[in-house]
């Protein structure tokens, strides 16, 4: 993982030309350079400083959308779908393949920090429940064989884009 810098958080300021109406993108920017897929507390005070914006606000955001943390998570942050169409396609059980695989409990890392559970909200592909989000890719119709290939591919760092689509 690498150690984000002052230097680099500032450069994704200026990017934005430090306007406070970009703050979302900003923190997306810093949370994916982290390498801890987070933004930290010190961080987020300098983007406070920089974009003139008070820092209840930084963790309003932080604490409001489910794609943001203050806390460090896992490279690979899978989001089992929970909502009632999933609940009802056996996403408990998707999480249960997931535990298993990854060998942590639901909103927990792994140890080598490659992979943390979570139960999100409804994702917007009820017709290929129960479903997984992992990063910006929706997987569905999840077995437990997927499941495990998920896993492996995780840990390994290859590429998940059209893995297991449907």
């Amino acid at each position: 993982m690498c150690e984000l810098s002052k230097e680099k958080v500032l450069k994704i300021m200026e990017q934005y030309g430090n306007d406070p109406q970009q703050l979302i993108a900003v923190l997306l920017d810093i949370q994916s350079a982290s390498g801890k897929n987070c933004v930290e507390k010190q961080w987020a005070e300098l983007a406070a400083s920089v974009l003139n914006v008070p820092l209840s606000k930084i963790f309003d955001v932080l604490t409001f959308y489910a794609m943001f943390s203050d806390q460090p998570r896992g490279e690979y942050v899978v989001e089992i779908c929970n909502s009632t169409p999933c609940f009802f396609s056996r996403s408990e059980e998707v999480a249960k393949w997931f535990e298993a695989s990854a060998g942590v409990k639901m909103g927990q890392t792994t140890a080598d920090g490659k992979i943390s559970l979570f139960y999100t909200s409804c994702v917007g592909a009820c017709d290929i429940g129960p479903v997984a989000k992992i990063g910006d890719d929706v997987f569905g119709n999840l077995t437990e064989e997927k499941v495990k290939l998920l896993v492996e591919r995780c840990r390994e760092g290859k590429e998940l884009v059209s893995l297991c689509q449907n």
